[in-house]
Protein backbone atom coordinates (compact mmCIF):
# COMPACT_ATOMS: atom_id res chain seq x y z
CA UNK A 1 0.00 0.00 0.00
CA UNK A 2 2.46 2.65 1.17
CA UNK A 3 4.59 1.84 -2.19
CA UNK A 4 2.36 1.76 -4.39
CA UNK A 5 1.07 5.86 -2.49
CA UNK A 6 4.40 6.78 -3.08
CA UNK A 7 4.37 5.85 -6.71
CA UNK A 8 1.37 8.16 -7.31
CA UNK A 9 2.43 10.14 -5.50
CA UNK A 10 5.67 10.41 -8.01
CA UNK A 11 4.10 10.35 -11.30
CA UNK A 12 1.59 13.45 -10.10
CA UNK A 13 4.49 15.38 -10.38
CA UNK A 14 7.76 13.73 -11.90
CA UNK A 15 10.03 16.63 -12.40
CA UNK A 16 9.28 18.50 -9.57
CA UNK A 17 11.66 19.22 -7.13
CA UNK A 18 11.47 16.67 -3.93
CA UNK A 19 14.58 15.92 -2.28
CA UNK A 20 17.78 18.13 -1.81
CA UNK A 21 20.79 17.06 0.40
CA UNK A 22 22.57 20.43 1.23
CA UNK A 23 25.39 18.73 3.09
CA UNK A 24 26.35 17.08 -0.73
CA UNK A 25 24.62 19.62 -2.60
CA UNK A 26 22.81 17.12 -4.20
CA UNK A 27 18.95 17.65 -5.56
CA UNK A 28 16.47 14.64 -6.59
CA UNK A 29 13.15 15.15 -8.69
CA UNK A 30 10.51 12.75 -7.94
CA UNK A 31 11.02 10.72 -10.91
CA UNK A 32 14.55 10.61 -10.09
CA UNK A 33 13.94 9.31 -6.53
CA UNK A 34 11.82 6.10 -8.12
CA UNK A 35 14.64 5.71 -10.83
CA UNK A 36 16.82 5.66 -7.14
CA UNK A 37 14.51 3.06 -5.67
CA UNK A 38 14.09 0.93 -8.42
CA UNK A 39 17.94 -0.04 -9.32
CA UNK A 40 18.85 0.05 -6.03
CA UNK A 41 19.52 -3.12 -4.12
CA UNK A 42 17.15 -5.08 -2.89
CA UNK A 43 17.79 -5.77 1.45
CA UNK A 44 17.25 -8.96 2.27
CA UNK A 45 16.34 -8.86 6.14
CA UNK A 46 12.72 -8.51 6.96
CA UNK A 47 13.10 -5.72 8.82
CA UNK A 48 14.80 -2.33 7.97
CA UNK A 49 16.47 0.47 10.27
CA UNK A 50 17.23 3.26 8.80
CA UNK A 51 18.80 5.41 11.14
CA UNK A 52 20.96 9.33 10.47
CA UNK A 53 19.79 12.39 9.00
CA UNK A 54 20.88 12.47 5.55
CA UNK A 55 19.24 10.95 2.14
CA UNK A 56 19.87 7.60 2.68
CA UNK A 57 17.13 7.59 5.38
CA UNK A 58 14.37 8.07 2.65
CA UNK A 59 16.06 5.48 0.16
CA UNK A 60 16.23 2.66 2.84
CA UNK A 61 12.59 3.52 3.62
CA UNK A 62 11.43 3.49 -0.07
CA UNK A 63 14.03 0.37 -0.60
CA UNK A 64 11.66 -1.16 2.28
CA UNK A 65 8.44 -0.01 1.10
CA UNK A 66 9.42 -1.87 -2.19
CA UNK A 67 10.35 -4.71 -1.16
CA UNK A 68 8.03 -5.43 1.85
CA UNK A 69 10.14 -4.77 4.99
CA UNK A 70 8.93 -3.46 8.05
CA UNK A 71 10.44 -0.39 8.51
CA UNK A 72 11.93 0.50 12.27
CA UNK A 73 13.83 3.94 12.23
CA UNK A 74 16.27 4.13 14.68
CA UNK A 75 18.38 7.11 16.18
CA UNK A 76 22.19 6.98 14.91
CA UNK A 77 23.27 5.99 18.34
CA UNK A 78 20.59 3.49 19.10
CA UNK A 79 20.59 -0.20 19.03
CA UNK A 80 18.66 -2.28 17.47
CA UNK A 81 15.91 -4.17 19.52
CA UNK A 82 15.46 -7.45 19.79
CA UNK A 83 12.47 -9.14 17.51
CA UNK A 84 12.39 -12.35 18.59
CA UNK A 85 8.67 -13.66 17.85
CA UNK A 86 7.14 -12.91 13.99
CA UNK A 87 5.18 -9.59 13.73
CA UNK A 88 1.38 -9.58 12.83
CA UNK A 89 1.18 -9.71 8.68
CA UNK A 90 -0.76 -6.12 8.77
CA UNK A 91 2.30 -4.61 10.65
CA UNK A 92 4.70 -2.57 8.20
CA UNK A 93 5.88 -0.27 10.77
CA UNK A 94 7.81 -0.11 13.93
CA UNK A 95 8.47 3.59 16.37
CA UNK A 96 10.45 3.72 19.36
CA UNK A 97 8.62 5.47 22.14
CA UNK A 98 10.44 8.55 23.73
CA UNK A 99 11.30 6.97 26.79
CA UNK A 100 10.96 10.30 28.58
CA UNK A 101 9.18 8.49 32.06
CA UNK A 102 10.70 4.88 31.66
CA UNK A 103 11.64 2.25 29.50
CA UNK A 104 11.31 2.68 26.02
CA UNK A 105 9.08 0.50 23.82
CA UNK A 106 7.68 -0.93 20.16
CA UNK A 107 4.69 0.58 18.82
CA UNK A 108 3.25 -1.25 15.93
CA UNK A 109 2.01 0.07 13.05
CA UNK A 110 0.03 -0.57 9.98
CA UNK A 111 0.17 0.91 6.32
CA UNK A 112 -3.29 2.62 6.80
CA UNK A 113 -2.91 4.18 10.50
CA UNK A 114 0.90 5.63 9.32
CA UNK A 115 -1.33 7.17 6.12
CA UNK A 116 -3.70 8.60 8.08
CA UNK A 117 -1.58 10.17 10.53
CA UNK A 118 -0.14 12.03 7.87
CA UNK A 119 -3.36 13.14 5.95
CA UNK A 120 -4.11 14.51 9.81
CA UNK A 121 -1.31 16.34 9.63
CA UNK A 122 -0.90 17.69 6.10
CA UNK A 123 -4.88 18.65 6.16
CA UNK A 124 -4.12 20.03 9.66
CA UNK A 125 -1.61 22.42 9.06
CA UNK A 126 -1.83 23.12 5.56
CA UNK A 127 1.10 21.77 4.33
CA UNK A 128 1.99 22.84 0.83
CA UNK A 129 4.25 21.60 -2.25
CA UNK A 130 5.61 25.11 -2.58
CA UNK A 131 6.32 25.33 0.79
CA UNK A 132 9.33 22.96 1.27
CA UNK A 133 9.67 21.60 4.69
CA UNK A 134 13.62 22.39 5.76
CA UNK A 135 14.66 19.26 7.81
CA UNK A 136 16.60 19.59 11.03
CA UNK A 137 14.70 17.38 13.59
CA UNK A 138 15.61 14.12 13.56
CA UNK A 139 13.90 11.93 10.55
CA UNK A 140 13.89 8.70 12.76
CA UNK A 141 11.48 10.18 15.66
CA UNK A 142 7.96 9.94 15.51
CA UNK A 143 7.52 13.80 14.90
CA UNK A 144 10.01 13.54 12.16
CA UNK A 145 8.72 10.99 10.48
CA UNK A 146 5.15 11.91 10.34
CA UNK A 147 5.94 15.78 9.69
CA UNK A 148 9.12 15.27 6.93
CA UNK A 149 9.44 11.70 5.51
CA UNK A 150 5.90 11.09 5.02
CA UNK A 151 4.58 14.26 3.34
CA UNK A 152 7.24 14.28 1.15
CA UNK A 153 6.80 10.40 0.12
CA UNK A 154 2.87 10.45 -0.11
CA UNK A 155 2.06 13.93 -0.28
CA UNK A 156 4.69 15.56 -2.24
CA UNK A 157 6.00 18.23 -0.11
CA UNK A 158 9.78 18.98 -1.39
CA UNK A 159 12.15 17.85 1.53
CA UNK A 160 15.18 19.95 2.22
CA UNK A 161 17.93 18.25 4.73
CA UNK A 162 20.04 21.36 5.90
CA UNK A 163 22.19 18.99 7.16
CA UNK A 164 22.58 20.87 11.13
CA UNK A 165 20.61 22.52 13.19
CA UNK A 166 23.56 25.45 13.92
CA UNK A 167 22.38 28.90 13.15
CA UNK A 168 24.98 29.42 10.09
CA UNK A 169 23.66 26.43 8.56
CA UNK A 170 19.87 27.23 9.27
CA UNK A 171 20.33 30.41 7.25
CA UNK A 172 22.51 29.19 4.28
CA UNK A 173 19.77 26.54 4.11
CA UNK A 174 16.47 28.64 3.67
CA UNK A 175 18.69 31.04 1.02
CA UNK A 176 17.25 30.59 -2.54
CA UNK A 177 13.23 29.57 -1.65
CA UNK A 178 10.79 31.66 -1.52
CA UNK A 179 8.57 29.87 1.44
CA UNK A 180 9.72 27.80 3.51
CA UNK A 181 7.93 25.06 6.44
CA UNK A 182 10.48 24.58 9.57
CA UNK A 183 9.20 22.31 12.25
CA UNK A 184 11.66 22.28 15.12
CA UNK A 185 12.06 21.35 19.09
CA UNK A 186 11.57 24.48 21.44
CA UNK A 187 15.35 24.25 22.12
CA UNK A 188 16.06 24.85 18.49
CA UNK A 189 13.22 27.88 18.29
CA UNK A 190 15.39 29.37 21.22
CA UNK A 191 19.03 29.20 19.68
CA UNK A 192 18.17 30.70 16.48
CA UNK A 193 16.65 33.09 18.15
CA UNK A 194 19.35 34.34 20.11
CA UNK A 195 21.33 33.95 17.16
CA UNK A 196 19.46 36.16 15.00
CA UNK A 197 18.94 33.79 12.39
CA UNK A 198 15.42 33.24 12.35
CA UNK A 199 14.79 33.05 8.43
CA UNK A 200 12.13 35.90 7.02
CA UNK A 201 11.03 33.34 4.43
CA UNK A 202 8.89 31.15 7.08
CA UNK A 203 5.99 30.71 6.08
CA UNK A 204 4.77 28.36 8.63
CA UNK A 205 6.97 27.60 11.87
CA UNK A 206 5.97 24.45 14.13
CA UNK A 207 6.79 23.91 17.71
CA UNK A 208 6.91 19.94 18.92
CA UNK A 209 8.51 17.27 21.33
CA UNK A 210 8.55 19.24 24.48
CA UNK A 211 6.45 22.69 26.13
CA UNK A 212 6.48 25.49 24.33
CA UNK A 213 7.38 28.19 26.22
CA UNK A 214 5.23 31.49 25.97
CA UNK A 215 7.66 34.11 26.19
CA UNK A 216 9.93 32.28 23.19
CA UNK A 217 6.37 32.09 21.32
CA UNK A 218 5.84 35.81 22.23
CA UNK A 219 9.28 37.28 21.73
CA UNK A 220 9.90 35.59 18.17
CA UNK A 221 6.35 37.24 16.70
CA UNK A 222 7.01 40.47 18.31
CA UNK A 223 10.26 40.51 16.99
CA UNK A 224 9.92 38.53 13.56
CA UNK A 225 6.18 38.46 13.27
CA UNK A 226 5.86 34.96 12.85
CA UNK A 227 3.66 32.37 15.14
CA UNK A 228 5.07 29.29 15.98
CA UNK A 229 2.09 26.87 16.15
CA UNK A 230 2.10 24.01 18.90
CA UNK A 231 2.21 20.66 17.92
CA UNK A 232 0.97 18.17 20.58
CA UNK A 233 1.20 14.58 19.63
CA UNK A 234 2.71 10.64 20.71
CA UNK A 235 4.66 7.96 19.07
CA UNK A 236 1.36 5.55 19.97
CA UNK A 237 -1.00 7.52 17.92
CA UNK A 238 0.62 10.18 15.94
CA UNK A 239 -0.55 14.28 16.16
CA UNK A 240 -3.33 14.53 18.93
CA UNK A 241 -3.86 18.88 18.77
CA UNK A 242 -2.26 21.66 16.72
CA UNK A 243 -2.53 25.27 17.45
CA UNK A 244 -3.65 27.01 14.30
CA UNK A 245 -3.98 30.25 15.65
CA UNK A 246 -2.52 33.49 13.92
CA UNK A 247 -1.46 35.51 17.48
CA UNK A 248 0.60 33.94 20.22
CA UNK A 249 -1.28 32.00 22.90
CA UNK A 250 -1.69 33.56 25.88
CA UNK A 251 -1.78 30.10 28.14
CA UNK A 252 0.99 27.79 27.96
CA UNK A 253 -1.16 24.70 28.83
CA UNK A 254 -3.03 25.06 25.72
CA UNK A 255 -1.77 22.12 22.86
CA UNK A 256 -4.36 23.33 20.30
CA UNK A 257 -7.62 22.25 19.11
CA UNK A 258 -7.61 18.33 17.96
CA UNK A 259 -6.32 17.26 14.31
CA UNK A 260 -8.62 16.98 11.56
CA UNK A 261 -10.07 12.75 11.55
CA UNK A 262 -9.12 12.99 15.88
CA UNK A 263 -11.48 13.05 18.21
CA UNK A 264 -9.88 13.68 21.94
CA UNK A 265 -11.62 12.74 25.48
CA UNK A 266 -10.72 13.12 28.83
CA UNK A 267 -10.58 9.71 30.36
CA UNK A 268 -11.77 9.49 34.19
CA UNK A 269 -8.34 9.07 35.63
CA UNK A 270 -7.98 12.53 34.16
CA UNK A 271 -5.52 11.46 30.98
CA UNK A 272 -5.67 12.61 27.54
CA UNK A 273 -7.55 9.78 25.14
CA UNK A 274 -7.49 10.09 20.99
CA UNK A 275 -9.54 8.12 18.79
CA UNK A 276 -8.75 7.68 15.34
CA UNK A 277 -7.41 5.85 12.11
CA UNK A 278 -4.18 7.04 13.16
CA UNK A 279 -3.88 5.30 16.62
CA UNK A 280 -1.51 2.97 16.45
CA UNK A 281 -2.03 -1.38 16.31
CA UNK A 282 -0.55 -1.70 19.34
CA UNK A 283 2.76 -2.51 21.58
CA UNK A 284 5.16 -5.02 20.60
CA UNK A 285 5.41 -7.48 21.47
CA UNK A 286 3.84 -7.38 24.92
CA UNK A 287 0.32 -5.37 24.10
CA UNK A 288 -1.06 -3.00 26.95
CA UNK A 289 -4.63 -1.87 27.21
CA UNK A 290 -3.76 1.89 27.01
CA UNK A 291 -3.16 1.22 23.58
CA UNK A 292 -6.11 -0.97 21.62
CA UNK A 293 -8.55 -0.59 18.99
CA UNK A 294 -7.65 2.49 18.35
CA UNK A 295 -7.62 4.45 20.98
CA UNK A 296 -4.65 5.59 22.72
CA UNK A 297 -5.19 6.66 26.35
CA UNK A 298 -1.77 8.67 27.47
CA UNK A 299 0.30 9.65 30.60
CA UNK A 300 -1.10 13.58 30.05
CA UNK A 301 -3.36 14.63 32.33
CA UNK A 302 -5.83 17.39 30.48
CA UNK A 303 -9.06 19.06 30.05
CA UNK A 304 -10.95 20.52 27.25
CA UNK A 305 -12.64 23.79 27.34
CA UNK A 306 -14.10 25.39 23.94
CA UNK A 307 -12.80 23.21 21.69
CA UNK A 308 -9.21 23.31 22.78
CA UNK A 309 -6.94 21.12 24.57
CA UNK A 310 -4.87 22.18 27.94
CA UNK A 311 -2.05 20.30 28.90
CA UNK A 312 -2.23 19.67 32.90
CA UNK A 313 0.88 17.99 33.67
CA UNK A 314 2.16 14.12 33.43
CA UNK A 315 -0.13 11.49 36.00
CA UNK A 316 3.10 9.77 36.56
CA UNK A 317 4.51 13.35 37.58
CA UNK A 318 2.94 14.03 40.27
CA UNK A 319 4.26 14.44 43.86
CA UNK A 320 3.14 12.78 46.73
CA UNK A 321 3.71 15.11 49.64
CA UNK A 322 2.25 13.12 52.67
CA UNK A 323 -1.15 12.10 51.04
CA UNK A 324 -1.86 15.35 49.25
CA UNK A 325 -0.68 15.99 45.26
CA UNK A 326 1.06 18.56 43.54
CA UNK A 327 2.02 18.97 40.31
CA UNK A 328 5.68 20.02 39.09
CA UNK A 329 4.28 22.07 36.46
CA UNK A 330 2.79 24.35 39.74
CA UNK A 331 6.09 24.85 41.25
CA UNK A 332 7.88 25.36 38.51
CA UNK A 333 5.73 27.73 36.68
CA UNK A 334 6.67 30.23 40.18
CA UNK A 335 10.10 29.50 40.03
CA UNK A 336 9.92 30.71 36.43
CA UNK A 337 8.86 33.74 37.62
CA UNK A 338 12.39 34.72 39.19
CA UNK A 339 14.00 37.45 37.61
CA UNK A 340 16.96 35.40 37.88
CA UNK A 341 15.79 31.72 36.74
CA UNK A 342 16.47 30.82 33.06
CA UNK A 343 14.85 27.59 33.37
CA UNK A 344 13.50 24.76 36.10
CA UNK A 345 12.38 21.71 37.29
CA UNK A 346 10.61 20.19 40.05
CA UNK A 347 10.08 16.49 40.66
CA UNK A 348 9.64 14.51 44.01
CA UNK A 349 11.97 11.38 45.71
CA UNK A 350 11.57 9.17 48.11
CA UNK A 351 11.49 10.92 51.85
CA UNK A 352 13.77 9.82 54.46
CA UNK A 353 10.61 10.16 56.36
CA UNK A 354 8.33 7.31 55.47
CA UNK A 355 5.12 9.09 56.77
CA UNK A 356 5.77 12.32 54.27
CA UNK A 357 5.88 9.99 51.01
CA UNK A 358 8.17 12.32 48.99
CA UNK A 359 10.47 15.06 49.12
CA UNK A 360 9.93 18.13 46.82
CA UNK A 361 13.35 18.79 44.46
CA UNK A 362 13.89 21.98 42.41
CA UNK A 363 16.28 22.09 39.90
CA UNK A 364 17.31 25.46 38.64
CA UNK A 365 19.16 26.92 35.92
CA UNK A 366 19.67 30.81 37.06
CA UNK A 367 21.66 33.88 37.18
CA UNK A 368 25.06 34.39 39.71
CA UNK A 369 23.19 35.57 42.04
CA UNK A 370 20.88 33.05 42.74
CA UNK A 371 20.75 31.15 45.74
CA UNK A 372 18.71 28.29 47.42
CA UNK A 373 17.68 30.42 50.54
CA UNK A 374 16.69 33.14 47.85
CA UNK A 375 14.78 30.74 45.96
CA UNK A 376 12.81 29.64 49.13
CA UNK A 377 12.09 32.77 50.19
CA UNK A 378 10.88 33.15 46.97
CA UNK A 379 8.40 30.42 46.62
CA UNK A 380 7.46 30.37 50.31
CA UNK A 381 5.45 33.72 48.93
CA UNK A 382 3.98 32.18 46.40
CA UNK A 383 2.82 29.05 47.44
CA UNK A 384 1.39 26.78 50.37
CA UNK A 385 4.20 25.97 52.68
CA UNK A 386 3.81 22.57 51.65
CA UNK A 387 4.57 22.88 48.09
CA UNK A 388 7.54 24.60 48.67
CA UNK A 389 10.87 22.36 47.73
CA UNK A 390 12.74 21.10 50.50
CA UNK A 391 16.26 20.90 48.51
CA UNK A 392 17.41 22.99 45.94
CA UNK A 393 19.65 21.75 43.36
CA UNK A 394 21.87 24.81 41.29
CA UNK A 395 23.15 23.63 38.15
CA UNK A 396 24.30 25.22 34.94
CA UNK A 397 21.78 24.25 32.38
CA UNK A 398 19.24 22.00 31.69
CA UNK A 399 20.12 20.34 28.83
CA UNK A 400 18.11 18.22 26.92
CA UNK A 401 18.12 14.77 25.35
CA UNK A 402 18.53 14.41 21.32
CA UNK A 403 15.09 14.82 20.95
CA UNK A 404 15.01 18.00 22.33
CA UNK A 405 13.13 17.23 25.88
CA UNK A 406 13.74 17.70 29.25
CA UNK A 407 13.17 14.66 31.17
CA UNK A 408 12.21 14.59 34.41
CA UNK A 409 13.05 10.93 34.86
CA UNK A 410 16.19 11.56 33.98
CA UNK A 411 16.86 14.52 36.03
CA UNK A 412 15.57 12.87 39.29
CA UNK A 413 18.20 9.97 38.28
CA UNK A 414 21.03 12.15 38.25
CA UNK A 415 20.08 13.74 41.23
CA UNK A 416 19.47 10.78 43.13
CA UNK A 417 22.88 9.42 41.87
CA UNK A 418 24.39 12.61 43.21
CA UNK A 419 23.01 12.48 46.66
CA UNK A 420 21.97 16.24 46.22
CA UNK A 421 25.58 16.85 44.91
CA UNK A 422 24.95 20.20 42.95
CA UNK A 423 26.37 23.80 43.48
CA UNK A 424 23.92 24.82 46.56
CA UNK A 425 21.73 22.86 48.09
CA UNK A 426 19.36 23.96 51.02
Amino acid sequence: MLYESWRRTARSHPDHLALWDLAQNHCWTFAQLVSATVNGPRAADGIAFPSGASVDFVFSVLRAWRSGQVVCPLEPDQERPQICQELPREVVHLKTTSATTGVPRLVAFTAAQLAADAQNIVGTMGLRPDWPNLGVISLAHSYGFSNLVLPLLLHGIPLILAGSALPEAIRRASEGHPAITLAAVPALWQTWQQAGVIPSNIRLAISAGAPLPLALEQNIFARHGLKLHNFYGSSECGGIAYDATTEPRRDAACAGTPLRNVQVSIAQDGCIEARGQAVGWGYWPEPAGNLCGGVFRSGDLGEISEGRVYLRGRATDQINVAGRKVLPEAIEKVLAAHPHVRACLAFGVPSADTQRGETIVACVAGNPQVTGESLKQFAMDKLPAWQVPRKWWLVDSLDTNHRGKISRAEWRKRFLEKAGGGKDEV
